[in-house]
């Protein structure tokens, strides 16, 4: 007996389809567009990494059916508008992953996961050249996280041998770019020339993180994730006092900062 049940992502894409209907459809979805759905996509992305984060499979299940359905989302639109389908989506990046392995779906012989990072990185290079923007730095998306951009125009730049060398010579830029700040805010400029300054030191921060093979955005969310922590447990030490962080004073809660750290050190 033949199962008329639609599949999971036909049943997704139908439900899509009525949400968008100009007649029948939900008011708020019929208004959507490519760019007012932009950044439920990025925020949607973030949530899956944090239900990754926190090792939550329940959450990142449902997570996940989220970031599907901005998928989806744009499929309609684009079919609405006749650009593409869901269909021409799957398909291109089923072609593209066939190109980008031909180890796995071809005759070539990769061997290592470092062999296949360089690989990769050619076979994007040369679809690159074949691009209208030659420039060495082209594709790298505006829309990334600003630390994480930074550091793939660096990557980008010392492909093409615009680098230091070694990570001495970024750390003094470190220290001259910090000297600039520094001079800008004793001169008195306007406050686009110290944000200048400063975007100047983080991007040769970010520099530096490449270096380092650190990931810049995550180490700042690392680093924003302990600040959390610990203040928590400096106004959960107040709050055993019957205070608040406002009834107390920069040079007490210094002392309990550092005992939280002490907590954490000996925790480890």
């Amino acid at each position: 007996m033949k199962d008329d049940t639609p599949s999971p992502i036909d049943a997704l894409l139908e439900v899509m389809r009525r949400l968008r209907d100009p007649q029948t459809g939900c008011p708020w979805d019929i208004e959507q567009t490519f760019e007012s759905i932009a950044p439920y996509t990025i925020e949607e992305a973030y949530e899956v990494a944090d239900a990754i984060h926190k090792g939550d499979r329940d959450a990142l299940r449902g997570e996940l059916g989220d970031l599907l359905l901005q998928v989806v989302y744009y499929a309609q639109m684009g079919k609405e508008e006749g650009s593409f389908t869901f269909n021409d989506i799957t398909r291109a990046i089923t072609e593209k992953m066939i190109h980008r392995h031909p180890h796995v779906f071809g005759d070539k012989e990769i061997t290592s996961a470092e062999e296949q990072t360089r690989h990769w990185e050619e076979v994007k290079q040369a679809e690159r050249k074949a691009a209208t923007d030659q420039s060495a730095l082209a594709d790298v998306a505006i829309t990334l996280p600003a630390l994480n951009r930074a550091q793939k125009l660096q990557k980008r730049a010392a492909r093409v041998g615009f680098d230091w060398p070694d990570t001495g010579g970024v750390l003094d830029k470190i220290v001259e770019e910090t000297n600039e700040l520094a001079q800008a805010q004793r001169d008195g400029e306007k406050n686009a020339r110290i944000a200048d300054e400063y975007g100047d030191v983080l991007f040769t921060l970010a520099v530096l993180g490449q270096h380092l093979g650190i990931d810049a955005e995550q180490a700042l969310t690392q680093a924003n994730r302990k600040f959390e922590r610990r203040f928590r447990g400096v106004e959960a030490m107040l709050a055993e006092q019957g205070r608040s962080p406002a009834q107390s004073n920069l040079q007490e809660m210094d002392a309990m900062w550092d005992a939280v750290k002490r907590e954490e050190r000996d925790e480890t």
